[in-house]
C-alpha cells in the first residue's frame, strides 16, 4: 500500500506551477538556487538514510522540492527553517498534505540551536545557501554528536576542501578540522543547469557522519590554533608560520621536522602540534 502523503504530495502541482502561482522567484540575497527535479532531490533524501525515526531538519526549503522528496522517502518528523516569509505561501499545501509530518519555522538558521531540535536522532538534509554554508556547518559542528548526520549541498569548491586530503591543493583548516570529528563522502555533483536560476559554479552532495568521539585526541581550540597559524601561511615553513606558537621548539616537541609545509602534514600530525602547543601552555 502506497503511503498516503506520497499520494497526497503526487497529487500536488508541479512545483514550476506552485513557485508562479505564489510569486516566489529566487532572492540573490538570499543565495537561492532552487532544486526541482524530483529524481535529483529523492537521490539526496535517500542518501540522507533511514528517516522513519528521529528527526529530519532542513534548512531553507524554499518552495519544497527538497521537502517533497524528503516526505516522500519517509521523514515522519520533518523541520524545515525558512527565513523568507514568502516560502509559507508556497509550502502551505505541502504542510497540509504531509499531516503533522512537516513543521515550517520561519526563522534564519544562523540563530536557530538546531541541535536541540526535536527527538533524536536527529539529521541534517539541506541545499544550503552558498553565503552561510560553512558557517552553519562549522557552528552545528560545535556538538557534533547531536546529529546522527549531515547531508549538504556545497558549492563544489568547497566541498573540494572538506573532502580533500594532505597533499592536495584544496587540503586546508577547513579539511582537518571537519575530518577530525567527522567521516565525510561525496554523494553526487549537480551542474548549474540542475538549478532555477543556475548558479555559476557547480555544486556537490556530502554526507557527513559525526564520529563518537575526534579521529585523534586533541584540544579543540589548541587544533584551531595551530590549523589557523600553519594554514594562514601556507607557503611557507611550519617553523616561520608557527613562530608566534613556538616555532623550532613546538615542532620539535610534535616529532615534526621544522622544514615541513602544512599542507603535507596529516591530521594526526597536526593533532600532534596541538597537543603540544597545549602541553607547552599548561606548565
Amino acid at each position: 500500500m502506497k503511503d498516503p502523503v506520497s499520494v497526497r504530495i503526487a497529487a500536488l502541482p508541479p512545483l514550476r506551477e506552485a513557485i508562479a502561482s505564489a510569486n516566489f522567484s529566487a532572492k540573490k540575497s538570499l543565495g537561492q538556487n532552487f532544486l526541482l527535479d524530483i529524481n535529483l532531490t529523492r537521490r539526496i533524501a535517500r542518501a540522507a538514510g533511514t528517516l522513519e525515526n528521529g528527526t529530519t531538519i532542513e534548512i531553507g526549503p524554499g518552495p519544497g522540492g527538497l521537502t517533497r522528496a524528503l516526505l516522500i522517502e519517509g521523514a515522519a518528523d520533518l523541520i524545515a527553517i525558512e527565513r523568507d516569509a514568502r516560502a509559507a505561501e508556497a509550502l502551505a499545501p505541502l504542510v497540509q498534505a504531509a499531516e503533522g509530518r512537516l513543521r515550517l519555522v520561519e526563522d534564519d538558521a544562523t540563530e536557530v540551536d538546531v541541535s536541540s531540535l526535536g527527538a533524536a536522532p536527529r539529521r541534517v538534509v539541506a541545499n544550503l545557501p552558498y553565503n552561510v554554508a560553512t558557517r552553519l556547518l562549522l557552528g552545528w559542528l560545535a556538538t557534533p554528536t547531536a546529529f546522527e548526520s549531515l547531508t549538504l549541498m556545497f558549492q563544489k569548491e568547497v566541498a573540494d576542501r572538506l573532502l580533500a586530503g594532505p597533499g592536495s591543493d584544496a587540503y586546508g583548516r577547513l579539511s582537518v578540522f571537519v575530518q577530525w570529528l567527522c567521516t565525510v563522502r561525496r554523494v553526487t555533483d549537480l551542474p548549474p543547469s540542475a538549478f532555477t536560476p543556475p548558479p555559476k559554479v557547480w555544486s556537490t552532495v556530502v554526507r557527513l557522519e559525526p564520529r563518537a568521539v575526534p579521529m585523534h585526541p586533541a584540544e579543540r581550540r589548541a587544533l584551531e590554533r595551530v590549523t589557523e597559524a600553519a594554514f594562514g601561511q601556507r607557503r611557507k615553513m611550519l617553523r616561520q608560520s608557527l613562530k608566534g606558537l613556538g616555532g623550532d621548539a613546538l615542532l620539535v616537541a610534535a616529532g615534526i621536522e621544522p622544514t615541513e609545509r602544512p599542507e603535507r602534514l596529516s591530521i594526526a600530525e597536526f593533532c600532534r602540534l596541538a597537543n603540544a602547543l597545549s602541553d607547552r601552555e599548561s606548565r
